[in-house]
């Protein structure tokens, strides 16, 4: 299948038990001219949800247009404020305690991507199917996974929660019908063998017996490699040495948290080779996400960073305290400085990754251009549970489909569908009805 002339876009480096495909590569320009879209690279489409609202004080810039100093939340992505777009006033009428649900913090995780106000029926739980998984069902035929879920929890956290239907809001981002959620994806080393993994998914004991006898994927593969980097250029040489240093680094770092989780906490259960700290597990996850929008191995992901409602605390930035009743915290400004400071920890880490997208180079731009990622939560003031004015931005162009470097600021209770309805469109999957539409968004698109 390698030659020469053209190098087909899904030629894969197969082992043993093990299938890495391969990023753009120049050589895939000839293959690429008769695709199915022609001359183009693959646009993506990212949710990443934060739960328990944001401090807003900290978060709405008091101009609009284009974006000038970023407020303290928002400070992280300083460097990147020409490829983000900040949205106003985006609201989930469907969030609120229209009828009797499963809470605020289930109604607004489970309403957030569906636009639909989440219920329990009779015999089920019930939402919407989300945006996502529509994208998902048009175009997921194009890779290998029509989609991913992928979350982070401390296990310590995983059974706070209030009954057993909220929970399935709560721990959910992606409905693929109205009573099916898409549990996502915690552990690092599931996520990391669902990617590259060509036989059976190991269980934690299968995993641990293999242990010491453990070799890189890149070692089973290693004889398509060199094969295959006789037949690239200089250029396509070094993007693939950069790209399979960047799965080699991954597997690193997954063996690191298995071996920290090994040495603490002996007596607590908790999924196999989930980092204990939270900046760590977050950039696991997201440099895996990352190679899995370079390979082309899908478009879409939902990314649940902790879920809704979690009391998770955060040990390592100085705060014990749990999320949730910090943010329940009457206006003390003890507590509200804590919040605060949970809300720039989450940011500072999404800012780095922003960076490693913008970073790698696809075709005559880079991955970030080629994306539209959004940042938000079902939630804006956590004390209040308020779903008007959800914080939401946008970080990429979707292929110079959007024109960032913007604050918009949209009339009061415009429907955050409109914003999921508008990006659909820009994924090719155009639906005429969803959620709660009114309509597309003005302004955001450059057409």
């Amino acid at each position: 299948m390698i030659t020469r002339k053209a190098l087909p876009r899904r030629t894969i480096l197969r082992g043993l038990g093990t299938a890495i495909a391969l990023p753009v590569l120049d050589a895939m320009t000839p293959a690429l001219a008769s695709s199915q879209l022609p001359g183009k690279t693959p646009i993506r489409m990212a949710f990443v949800y934060v739960p328990n609202g944001i401090d807003m004080r900290h978060w709405n810039p008091d101009y609009e247009g284009k974006l000038q100093e970023l407020p303290r939340i928002l400070k992280p992505l300083e460097p990147f404020k020409n490829d983000i777009t900040l949205l106003a006033n985006l609201t989930h009428n469907n969030g609120r305690a229209l009828l009797d649900g499963p809470g605020d913090h289930g109604r607004c995780c489970g309403s957030y991507l569906t636009g639909v106000q989440p219920r329990k029926t009779m015999v089920d739980i019930k939402a919407g199917i989300s945006c996502d998984q529509i994208v998902a069902n048009k175009i997921g035929h194009l890779t290998r996974f029509a989609s991913l879920e992928v979350g982070l929890e401390d296990a310590r956290q995983a059974g706070d929660c209030d009954s057993g239907y909220s929970c399935a809001y709560t721990n959910n981002l992606a409905w693929r019908s109205e009573t099916q959620p898409l549990p996502p994806i915690l552990d690092p080393r599931a996520l990391f063998e669902r990617l590259f993994g060509s036989g059976p998914v190991l269980s934690p004991e299968a995993r641990a017996r293999q242990t010491r006898f453990r070799r890189s994927i890149l070692d089973f593969v290693s004889g398509d490699t060199k094969k295959l980097q006789l037949d690239l250029g200089p250029t396509d040489r070094r993007k693939l040495d950069e790209y399979l240093s960047s799965i080699r680094e991954i597997e690193r770092q997954l063996e690191k948290a298995e071996n920290d989780n090994a040495q603490i906490d002996p007596g607590m259960e908790k999924p196999y080779g989930i980092p204990a700290d939270f900046a760590e597990h977050f950039r696991l996850m997201t440099d895996m996400i990352t190679v899995a929008f370079q390979a082309d191995l899908t478009r879409v992901v939902t990314f649940l960073v902790t879920r809704e409602g979690t009391s998770r605390p955060y040990r390592e930035i100085g705060i014990p305290d749990g999320h949730h009743p910090l943010t329940h915290h009457k206006n003390d400004p003890e507590m509200m400085e804590k919040v605060a400071q949970i809300n720039c920890y989450h940011m500072q880490q999404f800012a780095k990754w922003i960076g490693k997208l913008k970073a790698i180079e696809e075709g005559d731009s880079n991955i970030l251009n080629n994306s539209m990622i959004v940042y938000g939560a079902g939630l804006s003031d956590g004390n209040r549970h308020s779903h008007e004015d959800l914080p939401t931005l946008i970080a990429g162009r979707g292929g110079n489909y959007i024109r960032p470097g913007r604050r918009i600021v949209y009339r009061k209770e415009t429907p955050m569908s409109n914003l999921f309805l508008t990006m659909m469109d820009c994924m090719g999957v155009h639906v005429e009805h969803f959620g709660d539409a009114s309509g597309r968004l003005d302004g955001l698109t450059l057409s």
